[in-house]
């Protein structure tokens, strides 16, 4: 038993169980491609309160227990720990985390599950302690979020003074506040009753006893609900750049406009797995590999918070497809749990993250907002995470969530405009008759505080709320705060980073002064009434460079391919054509015909499950182009000899009906790739900039090639169970294990010039320290790390171990950036798949020359979860490594050396 965070449970207490609806969304009805807004009664309040846990108007009232606990009626499900690892001591049975399976996946309707529930009673409650690691000169500096490392450092920032300094302040604060005021710090006021998605109310005097509240706002690609903002590439445009360096631009352009608007916590970035090809939400992530999805989220949690807005690590755990995600449960063994979903909250943790999200799902048999073993025991004490834990909106499920880890509901009520809420009077109920000890809200208001402290969000300089998210036209409360800056240059440079070229026959690409050219497909030029045309952007009309849903953003402008190419080829000479039409495959084939090159622009789009499109409940019902756009290319394709396809999709297509025609040149795929996407794709066709990108996910040749499938059926009341069967055998690691040839694996992709690798060294990195050296011959000799306070966290098992250094050359005429992977080939008893990847990074190279790159491994790199010690462990065995081009194309192979103990 852990001895930290010791809650003592006896009393039955049963919590009503409510479906959540969306997050942040602005409609309940799927059928709705534009989300409904209703107009509040007091929109534009200041959202202030002298000493009540919401504001005075409108209020939420509340469904409370009797003030007797015996006489109350609140259900809570089962938390699902295993008693060896819990950071909760509780009276009765617990089951333990789903049992490691490997059974074959199917993609019929699952079975059905039924909720559980544990007896509980009165709580104790003592405050998670602090990692006990102190800073290390050049290895672990005393890092304040607002100046982390330089990209590509080795240093691991240690936010650990910058955190004391922030919970000092908040518990100074809090010290002075009612029972009630402290619970208010928790409370959301309620759907629509302030200026942001997401509110907290003040408390008066703000600039004294006070403080000013706090401004939620969406979304993970810019701030949504508003003007005069940037639309960012998507999450997974970003991972596919496979480049720290502009990931971290995009989080520091990103934050600043957040902040330029008035916003204190950001909900981004998303960071759940792209498990399932047809995920509505997968865009907003970053791919289909844990490694990839951690670095992208560590490096893009530096840059927002650099910029001064808390970022919001989400969502907590498994929320991998929106059919039925408030009503399904998704049963994930504990190894599975800790080596891929976790992963990127734990390096949000290590990057510093003020707060996160949980989800709306069950995980486990147990919602994730009331999830002890998520919340309490991974989170708070094994990742030693100092912030705050909110509610997806309408995730609450019970006032007792506080006891297993959620310390703030949002919106605030029950379901939106319910005027009800779990947590305001009937947590001060809950406090005042026992049941919840008043520690752990001071706990909870001191988390949330501190967020606000550690960003340095209390100084007088910092921007007040200046848009209003539900009344965008109210002059009163929109001050058109113009912040985009320079931002578009970013948003230009990562959409042509992200571009894959998948294929490239005879130099089909770059274009070289074309005599004349066509482009072909909706996908090429704009919507019928601009970029905007679809609330959320619910629908799909011309160029996608975005999904739908609450990870959206307003577009200020969006640049199509039509406007871009027509205005670089004004510079060649060339003649421009264009047909826009998907449908009419006579003409577009005929149209192709004596052009020099024929440019067929196809999309596919998904969302939020809010909002359904031609069918698409935010997940996708195929893996097929929109708007018929593989008869469209099998029809300009018979016409022109030299077809290049340019794809526009969320995720992957099943592209066999086309992708080996012989008149199919080149394919460029762009992902969806914000506001400037004309004019990256442009930059790459012409060879402004070598397509460097490469694929965070899997193109397979027939979609049950994938190890995981949509799990579709459920009546209204039913939870559904989804299955987690493939264990970590995850996108390209079941491709590998199965022996699966995919059309193009995760990795991939081309470039305009060609590299080649030497001279592999791998040497051992010297801790002239000597931190941790008990732990760390322990882990040599493949014994588990301990349970303990930020174990997974710790700098000994993070810091560099192993630096692996090998020469890429341009073998080529032309300069270009290539992404060297590392994946480690881990001995068969470990029970891994055959490849992971654990490292990468990216150079320039100019033709002719050669660049040494260096790439380093860590103890956690080469660790295993060990599920019955509840630690990270180092496999027996020896432990290869590969480095290459892509996940199938290993140009040099090493050992890690001493791998090989029993």
């Amino acid at each position: 038993m852990v001895a930290s965070n010791r809650l003592k449970l006896g009393l039955l207490l049963l919590v009503p169980f409510v479906s959540a609806a969306t997050e942040s969304a602005t409609a309940t009805s799927s059928e709705a491609a534009v989300p409904t807004v209703v107009i509040p009664s007091s929109a534009g309040s200041s959202l202030a309160t002298k000493s009540s846990a919401l504001p005075s108007s409108p209020s939420l009232s509340i469904l409370v227990p009797s003030t007797s606990v015996a006489a109350s009626s609140v259900a809570v499900p089962s938390t699902n720990i295993s008693s060896s690892a819990s950071a909760t001591s509780v009276s009765g049975p617990v089951s333990s985390v789903a049992p490691t399976t490997t059974v074959t996946p199917s993609s019929a309707p699952s079975t059905l599950a039924t909720q559980s529930t544990v007896p509980l009673s009165s709580f104790t409650f003592s405050p998670f302690p602090t990692p006990s690691q102190g800073p290390v000169a050049g290895v672990y500096p005393a890092t304040d979020p607002t100046s982390p490392p330089p990209v590509n450092s080795p240093l691991i920032p240690d936010f650990s003074p910058a955190w004391a300094a922030a919970y000092a302040k908040a518990k100074a604060k809090i010290s002075n506040f009612t029972l009630d005021e402290k619970i208010s710090i928790a409370t959301g006021v309620g759907w629509e009753n302030g200026r942001c998605v997401g509110n907290i109310p003040g408390i008066e005097p703000f600039d004294g006893r006070g403080w000013p509240g706090l401004c939620l706002e969406d979304s993970p690609l810019g701030v949504r609900d508003t003007d005069y903002v940037t639309s960012f590439p998507t999450g997974v445009n970003a991972a596919a750049t496979f480049n720290r360096r502009l990931i971290r631009l995009r989080g520091i352009a990103m934050g600043n406009e957040h902040v330029g608007k008035g916003v204190n916590v950001a909900l981004g970035p998303m960071m759940n797995m792209g498990r399932i090809a047809q995920g509505g939400r997968n865009w907003e992530g970053f791919g289909a590999d844990p490694f990839l999805t951690g670095e992208a989220a560590y490096e893009t949690i530096l840059g927002m918070q650099a910029s001064g807005v808390q970022a919001c690590a989400k969502h907590l755990v498994n929320n991998e497809q929106e059919h039925k995600r408030t009503q399904s449960t998704s049963d994930v063994d504990d190894r599975t749990q800790h080596e891929i979903y976790t992963h990127p909250f734990l390096k949000s943790v290590m990057a510093g993250v003020a707060s996160m999200m949980c989800s709306y799902n069950l995980v486990n048999g147990t919602y994730a907002c009331e999830n002890d073993k998520v919340m309490n025991d991974i989170v708070k004490r094994e990742y030693g995470f100092q912030g705050y834990i909110m509610s997806d909106w309408q995730a609450t499920h019970s006032t007792l969530s506080v006891v297993t880890g959620l310390d703030m509901t949002m919106p605030g009520d029950i379901v939106f405009k319910s005027g009800t809420t779990y947590f305001g009077s009937n947590l001060t109920d809950y406090v005042q008759n026992g049941t919840i000890p008043e520690s752990r809200v001071d706990d909870m208001a001191t988390r949330i505080l501190a967020g606000w402290y550690f960003l340095h969000q209390d100084a007088p300089s910092y921007p007040k709320v200046n848009f209003d998210a539900f009344l965008p036209d109210n002059e009163a409360t929109n001050d058109r705060v113009d912040v985009q800056d320079d931002h578009y240059k970013i948003v230009r440079e990562i959409g042509a980073a992200s571009t894959v070229l998948l294929k490239n026959v005879d130099n089909a690409l770059p274009l070289d002064k074309p005599r004349s050219i066509v482009l072909i497909g909706s996908d090429a030029g704009p919507g019928k009434i601009g970029p905007n045309q679809f609330g959320d952007q619910g629908g799909q009309d011309g160029v996608l460079a975005m999904g739908w849903g609450s990870g959206t953003a307003n577009f200020t402008y969006l640049i199509t391919p039509l406007d871009a190419i027509q205005q670089r080829a004004r510079k060649d000479r060339t003649s421009v054509s264009w047909f826009l039409d998907d449908f009419n495959l006579a003409r577009a084939g005929n149209i192709a015909i004596r052009k020099d090159a024929a440019l067929v622009f196809i999309n596919s789009d998904s969302g939020e499950d809010y909002i359904t499109v031609d069918g698409n409940e935010g997940d996708r019902k195929n893996l097929t182009a929109w708007h018929g756009g593989d008869k469209l290319v099998a029809a300009v394709a018979a016409q022109n000899k030299n077809t290049i396809v340019i794809v526009h999709s969320v995720g992957p297509l099943i592209i066999e009906p086309w992708i080996d025609h012989p008149n199919v040149t080149a394919v460029l795929w762009a992902g969806v790739p914000g506001q400037e996407a004309g004019n990256s794709i442009t930059d790459v066709l012409y060879g402004n900039w070598n397509p460097s990108g490469r694929l965070p996910y899997t193109i397979a040749k027939q979609a049950s090639d994938y190890p995981a499938q949509l799990v579709l059926g459920g009546g209204p009341n039913d939870i559904l169970t989804i299955p987690y069967t493939e264990g970590l055998e995850i996108d390209y690691r079941h491709f590998d294990a199965k022996n699966i040839t995919p059309r193009f694996e995760f990795g991939f992709g081309l470039s305009y010039t060609t590299f080649a690798y030497s001279n592999l060294k791998i040497a051992g990195v010297k801790n002239s320290d000597n931190t941790e050296a008990n732990l760390i011959s322990a882990w040599e000799a493949g014994k588990a790390t301990p349970i303990a306070q930020g174990s997974s966290t710790a700098l000994w098992l993070h810091r560099p171990v192993y630096s692996i250094t090998f020469n890429v050359k341009n073998t080529g005429s032309v300069y270009g950036g290539e992404i060297p992977q590392l994946y480690l080939n881990m001995p068969a008893s470990s029970g891994e798949p055959p490849s992971i990847l654990k490292g990468f990074t990216n150079v320039e190279v100019s033709p002719g020359e050669t660049k040494s790159v260096t790439i380093n491994l860590s103890r956690y790199d080469l660790s295993i979860w060990d599920s019955v010690a509840q630690g990270w462990r180092k496999p027996a065995g020896t432990i290869k490594f590969t480095v290459g081009a892509s996940s199938r194309d290993g140009r040099l192979h090493g050992q890690i050396p001493g791998s090989s103990h029993s």
